[in-house]
């Protein structure tokens, strides 16, 4: 499935990669840090595989110089990262930590001297321990308190962003987070889920009011869409895709575009107007500049009644997707289809869902710039015997998703960027260093990077859109801060 990339894509049109704090800085106890609750989660026995943590991850605290110096042979115009909240306000208060500002001012100014534009990310899931203990997202104090760290942060370091993301995928914070327990804080709580989720569209809607009142930069949030798919025509199958969607989607989309939370949504989870005060809804539905999409893999959805019959057809249940406190409510259970391609982690490839999504974000709320700030696969790649690295899945499934995106441009759709996930392997949450989404092989025990042929792809890839090819020379990387 061949791109016409020199035509289809704009010539403005953002190339990245994408990464986040706790999944490649390592670093934990360094620099005036705090405990976040992925800490806590990751050193709590049976959470993650192996009993794997961040403290080290792909040391990118220490090797920021040569991860830039990658980029830049990489070829891309922006690098999307993550601001690490407990590196920068130990507590979750209070003023800001001068050595997490000296960190992150020493990467804003290696990204600029490689011409790559910063496209930091504001949250991406490690919340301050302390905050945590006060009940986490849970609490509506916990907005505030992210409210009052933007400010300090945009304060500090927002003449040189152009753009901020508030938060990367609130869905998985409230809900894996909350009723599922699969990822920190651990809890299996339902009611505790759907306050988390009011509370971080808050937290939003607060922190792009903050980010308006004191800079010019462009705001936007990024969420994790789905494109379900029942499994079959039957009521009971499509009712079960229509829930599992509205958690989904348009539990966030519908209060960020519409001001509102869906009726039946509402229905199904009565109590969440409770944790609602006059005045929330038209913070969340504060207007932003850009939405920003991450997608992997298509959602197929039946009905928990109708599993025999679904077996019998041939389905299987994705058994990455256990069944949960979420599904229960829905009665509803994700499967995998017979004959589908699945990547290490089994999610379905299926790259003609991602135009189909984006499609129906600008149809059913409006046209609106997004970005793809997160696309890529995992994959059981290894180093030869000769230092290479091959994966031609990766290669395949990238192509085909830019094939998506590119479709879906010519179509109307006002994408604007698109950014790989991952730049490098990193630790995958939950599953620990188990699955490798990087364009780069990265050697844990020694931090050594080994660029994959998928590496070599994008960056070729990325050459045959530029009008005029931009100077690749690549400044002596460092790993020193500045004093």
């Amino acid at each position: 499935m061949a791109t016409n990339a020199t035509t289809v894509f704009p010539h403005n049109f953002v190339w990245g990669a994408a990464t986040a704090s706790y999944q490649i800085e390592g670093a934990v106890n360094e620099g005036g840090r705090g405990l976040s609750i992925w800490d806590t989660f990751a050193r709590t026995p049976g959470k993650v595989l192996n009993g794997d943590t961040g403290d080290i991850a792909c040391d990118h605290y220490h090797r920021f110089g040569e991860d830039v110096g990658l980029m830049r042979e990489l070829g891309i115009g922006s690098y999307r990262f993550s601001i690490a909240w407990p590196r920068m306000q130990p507590e979750g208060k209070g003023e800001l930590n001068p050595d997490g500002l000296r960190f992150y001012s020493a990467l804003l100014d290696r990204l600029e001297s490689q011409q790559i534009t910063p496209f930091p990310t504001l949250y991406h899931w490690d919340l301050p321990q302390s905050l945590g203990d006060q009940g986490g997202w849970s609490s509506r104090e916990t907005s505030y308190r992210f409210a009052d760290y933007v400010d300090k942060l945009v304060n500090a370091l927002g003449s040189r962003v152009s753009q901020w993301i508030t938060l990367n995928e609130p869905w998985c914070s409230a809900w894996l987070g909350y009723a599922v327990g699969q990822h920190a804080p651990g809890l299996t709580d339902l009611s505790a889920a759907l306050a988390a989720n009011h509370h971080l569209l808050l937290a939003h809607g607060l922190a792009v009011q903050t980010i308006r009142a004191s800079s010019a930069a462009e705001v936007g949030i990024t969420l994790n869409l789905a494109h379900v798919t029942p499994a079959s025509e039957d009521p009971l199958d499509r009712q079960a895709a229509i829930l599992t969607e509205g958690n989904a989607n348009r539990m966030f989309l519908d209060p960020l575009f519409r001001g509102a939370y869906p009726v039946d949504m509402m229905e199904l989870y009565g109590e969440a107007s409770a944790e609602m005060e006059e005045g929330d809804l038209g913070v969340i539905s504060t207007a932003i500049d850009f939405l920003g999409v991450n997608y992997y893999a298509p959602a197929i959805v039946g009905s928990r009644e109708r599993l025999t019959e679904l077996q019998a057809l041939g389905y299987c249940v994705d058994t990455g997707r256990a069944p949960n406190l979420l599904d229960t409510s829905a009665n509803a259970i994700h499967l995998k289809r017979p004959g589908f391609t699945s990547t290490q982690m089994g999610w379905e490839v299926e790259p003609a869902t991602l135009s189909e999504l984006l499609h129906n974000v600008r149809d059913q709320y409006r046209s609106i710039p997004i970005y793809i700030t997160e696309n890529g696969m995992s994959n059981a790649d290894y180093v030869r015997h000769n230092g290479s690295v091959l994966d031609p899945a990766r290669i395949a499934y990238l192509e085909g998703h830019l094939h998506a995106v590119a479709e879906a441009i010519a179509s109307g759709v006002d994408v604007r960027g698109y950014y790989v996930w991952s730049l490098l392997d990193n630790f995958e949450w939950a599953l620990g260093y188990s699955q490798r989404f990087g364009l780069i092989w990265v050697d844990y025990p020694t931090g050594e990077r080994t660029p994959k042929a998928s590496y070599y792809w994008y960056r070729d890839f990325i050459a045959a859109q530029a009008p005029q090819p931009r100077d690749r020379t690549v400044a002596p990387a460092t790993t020193t801060l500045p004093a």
